[in-house]
């Protein structure tokens, strides 16, 4: 039998284990908990300064803006049109649709800059004219008035109220008028009245009668008079020689009864009310005018003896009882404050009822009508610019309100709309009904603005340029309704020059009239807008179509006034009205440039790919401008006659494909040129 196996000794618990428990639940348990309720406290403050957290975080990541934005000094214009300048580089060209570049305002050979009032300028194809259906106006002289249209009431004309009462005690023995509402008349009796204080005063009348006792019997009269007997009825007593024991009341006025305070039998004290009369031949039409329209009401104050305003001011109240039928009526007066709830003044007129028609409690539109003679008079028609009684306005339609300022756009040429920040006053209407505004500063007599098709036009300036585009050519046309047109519309040159030209002085004129063509360019005179005039060494007169030409111009005078001999002998002067200028007898010869604009014109080559580039310097020239491609920055190819050629920017396009074969012909004619670039040269 085996002995038994010893068994080990059960371990006994260790100190250490002991402290771990006790530390756990006295710190690290508390520990846990207090870290859930961090957490949560952290997203309550989280929660509720996550706005504030946003905000400074996109003020942090924000970036800076630039200060081109509010640069006063400078402006930003288009290297291939010098028309198009803004105020801002955040626009790009509504033509080519290129970036703007940065200039000085009144730099020198860089364009014309922005005159004095103009925000922003841009022109536009014919084509795309054409479908804006955009019309202009000249500014004239209107005759105008301004309409005030607001809501008034009927109110009881309270100088013909009448209060009747009993001016000696008694009793109320017979009411001749017992019922609200009865029509009276002057002197027809109410009701009459038994006081023994009658009996008692006419029977001293009748004994100082007798009696001769003339002090008595004037008191005694008096006292009559004042109850309201006159003198006829005071004859009657003393012929009858009786005492009388009733007193009539007679209605003052003609009008109704208003109200009744008393019933036939009652006793009355002397003063007691009995009757209220109201006449109605004349009422009252209070009106509340806003405080936009204080400012149309004639300066002057309330005459103190009848207290009606200084001026006279017609109104017309119109009834839903009557419609379509006015009742005329005058200013009587203007209450001297404004009310604070409404923020309205009110305005009291006197209207005729000889028919009752007009019951008080009515409401009416009250129109007031002001003339241009009563517009001279208040403070609003102060700065109208005003001649034989009409004034200088445009119409509404041609007014873009941005919220800050009012713009117009005026058409400088045929083809060009400068945004003009104008001063215009409060709306006044024309004979038609057509709403014009005051023209206080901004624009003169003659200046033609855009009615038809302006917000269009702003859309060229301040949208998305490329979106403003296709939005101008979805236009219907106008009033007139769609127009039916080519794909193409030829700009109308006659125009464009005419209208160029007659902005010159008149010496200036006849000698650009006499020029015809810019040397440089090769192109009319005024095609480019105003023509420059350029100094000579010798002085005589030389003009090209644009500032850009100006510097090759002055730095060969000489071959300037040799190059518009040949342009004289080789075209017309006055090609006809839409058509390009005719081709010379001989193909020109490429125009001397100057190393700068050699430059310009490698740079644009450089910008197409590199088969483009020497198709492009194959072709020399556009066949519109008839100058070097890439002089006007990268060249435009379009498709002529299933032909690809390239012209010197998207302007041109609409010209050249009026007359593919012409633009074809020109074009194999260049190629027969000399290249421009050296490096092009065989």
């Amino acid at each position: 039998m085996s002995a038994p196996v010893p068994t080990a000794a059960a371990p006994t618990a260790r100190p250490t284990g002991r402290f771990y428990r006790a530390l756990r639940m006295a710190v690290l348990v508390p520990l846990a908990r207090l870290r859930f309720l961090f957490v949560l406290g952290a997203i309550g403050v989280l929660i509720v300064k996550w706005d504030d957290l946003v905000a400074r975080y996109e003020k942090w990541a924000r970036p800076v803006a630039s200060a081109d934005a509010a640069d006063p000094d400078h402006e930003y214009f288009c290297p291939m049109h010098p028309t198009v300048i803004r105020d801002t580089k955040k626009d790009k060209c509504p033509i080519c649709f290129m970036p703007l570049s940065k200039r000085k305002k009144g730099e020198a050979g860089g364009g014309e800059a922005l005159p004095a009032g103009t925000v922003a300028r841009v022109q536009l194809t014919p084509y795309r004219i054409t479908l804006a259906g955009v019309r202009t106006v000249p500014v004239e002289y209107h005759a105008l008035t301004r309409e005030i249209a607001t809501v008034g009431t009927v109110e009881f004309d309270e100088r013909k109220l009448k209060a009747v009462s009993a001016r000696v005690k008694g009793r109320l023995d017979t009411l001749r008028v017992n019922q609200t509402g009865q029509m009276v008349h002057a002197g027809d009796p109410l009701a009459e009245l038994y006081s023994p204080d009658l009996v008692v005063t006419v029977q001293n009348l009748l004994d100082a009668r007798s009696s001769a006792n003339t002090v008595g019997e004037r008191l005694a009269r008096d006292r009559l008079k004042l109850w309201g007997i006159d003198d006829a009825q005071v004859e009657e007593i003393v012929k009858a020689g009786k005492p009388v024991t009733h007193l009539t009341i007679r209605s003052p006025i003609d009008g109704h009864v208003l109200k009744k305070y008393v019933r036939e039998g009652q006793y009355v004290e002397e003063g007691g009310a009995l009757f209220d009369v109201a006449d109605l031949s004349t009422v009252w039409v209070q009106a509340q005018l806003y405080e936009d329209d204080i400012a149309f009401l004639p300066a002057g104050g309330h005459d103190p003896r009848t207290g009606t305003p200084g001026f006279d001011l017609k109104a017309t109240a119109a009834t839903r009882a009557f419609p379509g039928r006015p009742f005329e009526g005058r200013l009587s007066f203007l209450f001297p404050h404004v009310d604070a709830e409404t923020r309205t003044l009110t305005v009291r007129f006197d209207v005729p009822n000889k028919d009752h028609e007009l019951r008080p409690g009515m409401t009416a539109t009250v129109t007031l009508k002001l003339d241009h003679d009563l517009l001279a008079k208040t403070s609003a028609g102060a700065r109208l610019q005003a001649r034989d009684g009409k004034v200088l306005a445009v119409p509404e339609t041609s007014v873009i309100d941005t919220g800050a300022r009012k713009l117009v756009y005026r058409q400088t040429l045929p083809d060009t709309f400068d945004g003009v920040a104008v001063e215009l006053g409060a709306k006044l209407q024309a004979a038609d009904g057509g709403v014009h505004y005051p023209v206080l500063s901004g624009l003169a007599e003659g200046d033609r603005v855009v009615t038809a098709g302006s917000f269009l036009i702003d859309a060229e300036t301040r949208l998305n340029p490329a979106l403003g585009s296709t939005y101008i050519g979805s236009s219907s046309g106008g009033k007139g309704g769609p127009q039916v047109m080519r794909p193409t519309t030829p700009e109308d040159k006659d125009t464009k020059v005419a209208a160029a030209l007659a902005k010159l002085p008149p010496a200036d004129r006849k000698l650009a009239e006499a020029q015809a063509w810019c040397p440089v360019q090769r192109d009319r005179l005024g095609v480019m807008g105003v023509p420059v005039r350029v100094k000579t060494p010798d002085g005589r007169p030389l003009f090209v179509c644009c500032e850009a030409c100006r510097s090759e111009a002055e730095a060969d005078p000489s071959g300037m006034f040799g190059r518009v001999d040949e342009l004289k002998r080789t075209r017309s002067a006055a090609p006809p009205a839409n058509s390009p200028a005719p081709a010379p007898a001989t193909s020109p010869a490429p125009p001397a440039l100057s190393p700068e604009r050699l430059a310009k014109v490698r740079a644009g080559l450089d910008k197409l790919a590199p088969e483009d580039r020497k198709r492009a310097a194959a072709q020399r020239l556009c066949p519109v401008q008839e100058k070097p491609l890439g002089l006007m920055g990268k060249p435009v190819e379009v498709a002529l006659d299933g032909a690809a050629v390239f012209l010197c920017c998207a302007s041109c396009e609409d010209e050249a494909k009026t007359d593919p074969k012409g633009t074809l012909k020109k074009i194999e004619a260049f190629k027969k040129l000399p290249p421009v670039l050296r490096e092009d040269r065989p």
